[in-house]
């Protein structure tokens, strides 16, 4: 039996960490990494002493906003914001960090993934954003899927 790939772990991590989203509408893990060693890791909610969409319901859901649109219409955090904002929160230095997540990065986390130094970032599923990814590709990152990743044989 081959041996799963660090990727695979570090997404399987990814997976495990969304399970604690209290978004209603979508649960997204995020995990840093940097030299096989784990920084930091995030999933998207609401801020810590504030009520959970569960309890208040989803303001975004009540007024139709579809995926990928009006970020702000959230009582919630992404999974790559939460990621960061506990790196530094605990004073960890994620430049040059791979960024494990099962979503890709909407335009927001996007921008704030480049200017925290992030390097590559591995995703398993897609997201309704386009300009996210233009702008990782101009900014330099290395942006794949897990599945284009699975295809290597990686120790």
């Amino acid at each position: 039996m081959e041996r799963p790939s660090w990727d695979d772990y570090f997404m399987e991590i990814a997976r495990l960490v969304a399970r604690r989203s209290t978004c209603l509408r979508r649960q997204v893990g995020a995990v840093v990494v940097k030299g096989k060693n784990i920084l930091a890791t995030g999933y998207n909610g609401t801020p810590s002493g504030i009520r959970h969409c569960s309890e208040v319901g989803c303001l975004r859901q009540q007024l139709g906003v579809p995926s990928g649109e009006r970020h702000e219409l959230c009582r919630g955090l992404h999974a790559e914001q939460n990621a960061i904002i506990q790196a530094a929160k605990h004073g960890i230095n994620i430049d040059g960090a791979t960024l494990y997540c099962t979503n890709s990065p909407c335009v927001i986390c996007s921008k704030m993934l480049i200017n925290a130094g992030v390097e590559h970032i591995i995703y398993h599923e897609g997201y309704p954003d386009n300009l996210s990814l233009a702008m990782l590709e101009e900014a330099g990152i290395r942006v794949e899927t897990s599945t284009e990743r699975s295809a290597e044989v990686t120790e």
